[in-house]
């Protein structure tokens, strides 16, 4: 946009440039076609021509040109009806005050003059209506180069701020480069933080439960069962883990919608841990953005985890609320709870893991337990609908 009107700007330039020339040229030739051939004519044409190419703009060039102008149009009234314009424009051009009016005060004298076949009768009728003209002609000069010297102030100012840009933008490109180096040294912060929290989420989750199910093989006669617990957790962690290192979703969301999933995550950790596992969903069920899901899931995954490695409950609940603006996933247990104020590091990895999870989708986590009475968790995070 700044490039195209720097370009018209030229060309006005340009043609500001040439205008003189060209209405002076119209005039000779309307002049001599309707007058007849006039070496004078041609004379002064030529005489102006050169003024305007030689001579150092100032006043005294504006005073020879309002002469040259008045002489012409006592040789044809045509150059009062074009080349006078160029009286207008340097007057107002290169005279600075009042002086601009006087220039195009004169002007105007000598092109009405013209146009009325020379000056007015000594009549009160005939003067007024010739000062009049002239003061017509001087207000509607002076309005419009007015406008036109705003319009220039204002290219000039966008001129300016262009310049200033472009300084602050080679000052501001070393702190560019620094905040460049800045965010990449915090996406990989970022990235370590997703891996940490995904392998407490699928690894750390699964060797746990491994070592739940092995440590019952000891002592049960039905080991052998335990034994193949362990093998498939073993398995699931595994596949889980290499979906997180490709930043692929969980693999229970792939397969089935988030309730389901749920549905399927509660019933295999109800069996692996023998216990009661209540699971309910409210409001209608519709399809959230993905990245929605997977907090969901993995809120759920953890809850449930720390509620088998701490506090051995004997039952359990699980709610899924769709509501209008939010999703909200509720985790109850009657295990032996803790006091969420004096745990150490807002309650370990899992928890806070959690908190950054929810607290990335702008959602929130609410943690109520107290030692001996259980432990409730509820994540509610907005309600984005996936596409």
């Amino acid at each position: 946009m700044t490039a195209r009107l720097d370009r018209w700007e030229r060309l006005l330039e340009r043609q500001l440039a040439a205008a003189p020339y060209v209405l002076l040229a119209t005039s000779t030739v309307l002049t001599l076609l309707t007058d007849g051939r006039s070496w004078l004519t041609l004379g002064l044409a030529a005489f102006a021509a050169a003024w305007i190419w030689l001579v150092p703009r100032g006043a005294v060039y504006v005073a020879g040109l309002v002469v040259l102008i008045g002489a012409l149009c006592t040789q044809g009234m045509w150059f009062a009806s074009f080349f006078g314009f160029t009286g207008y424009l340097h007057s107002w051009q290169y005279l600075r005050g009042n002086w601009r009016f006087v220039g195009v005060t004169a002007t105007a004298a000598i092109s009405v003059a013209a146009y009325r076949g020379g000056l007015p009768d000594p009549t009160p009728s005939g003067v007024l209506v010739y000062l009049f003209f002239i003061a017509a002609i001087v207000a509607v000069v002076g309005l419009f180069s007015f406008v036109g010297e705003v319009t220039a102030e204002r290219s000039a100012e966008r001129k300016r701020m262009v310049v200033q840009l472009e300084e602050a933008l080679r000052e501001n490109a070393g702190l560019h480069a620094q905040l460049l180096v800045q965010a990449r040294e915090g996406g990989v912060l970022d990235e370590r933080q997703r891996m940490a929290a995904e392998i407490h989420d699928t690894l750390a989750q699964g060797l746990t439960g491994i070592i739940t199910q092995l440590q019952a093989a000891q002592q049960a006669e039905d080991w052998r069962r335990h034994v193949d617990n362990a093998v498939r957790l073993a398995r699931d962690s595994l596949a889980e883990a290499r979906r997180s290192v490709r930043a692929v979703g969980p693999g229970q969301l792939a397969a089935a919608p988030l309730p389901e999933a749920l549905k399927d995550v509660v019933t295999q950790w109800g069996e692996l841990n023998t216990v009661r596992v209540d699971f309910a969903i409210t409001g209608t069920v519709r399809p959230m953005h993905p990245e929605v899901e997977e907090t969901l899931l993995r809120t759920a995954q953890e809850a449930l985890a720390n509620a088998a490695k701490h506090a051995g409950a004997s039952r359990v609940g699980l709610t899924l609320s769709y509501m209008e603006d939010v999703v909200t996933l509720d985790v109850r247990d009657d295990g032996a709870g803790f006091d969420p104020e004096r745990a150490p590091d807002g309650g370990g990895f899992g928890l806070t893991s959690m908190r950054k999870r929810v607290s990335r989708l702008a959602g929130t986590l609410a943690i109520e337990s107290e030692p001996g009475f259980g432990t409730a968790i509820s994540a509610s995070v907005p309600a984005v609908t996936r596409g």
